[in-house]
């Protein structure tokens, strides 16, 4: 047996090593770079509709076609901005992070292919 395990799986990795590297610090702030705006932004959005609705009575019940009023408007755009901010991170995570957290997967699991030749 060897110290691979018994399935085959690489060797524990030294994972403060991996978080203490440039690539994962750098991937991290990439992460973090679209988190928190994007999550300051939407939160801010939902507050503002909240208030709204809250305070400002007369605005949201504006009908804007039929019974269809500007409060009904803002509660669907909060599920429309919720797809958007998915869709746009999908794309971002496929730019920016998945390639380099690839490329540190590969660094992780490159020892364990050298091992098992």
């Amino acid at each position: 047996m060897t110290d691979t395990g018994v399935t085959g799986d690489p060797p524990e990795a030294d994972w403060t090593q991996v978080q203490q590297s440039a690539e994962f610090r750098e991937l991290r702030g990439r992460l973090r770079r679209f988190v928190f705006p994007m999550a300051g932004l939407f939160l801010t959005w939902y507050l503002l509709y909240v208030l709204l609705a809250d305070y400002a009575h007369g605005f949201m019940n504006t009908k804007l076609a039929g019974n269809f009023t500007v409060g009904l408007l803002f509660g669907l755009l909060q599920f429309v901005s919720t797809f958007v901010i998915t869709g746009l991170y999908v794309r971002y995570a496929n730019r920016k992070l998945d390639p380099l957290s690839d490329r540190i997967r590969a660094d992780l699991e490159a020892p364990a292919a050298k091992e098992s030749e």
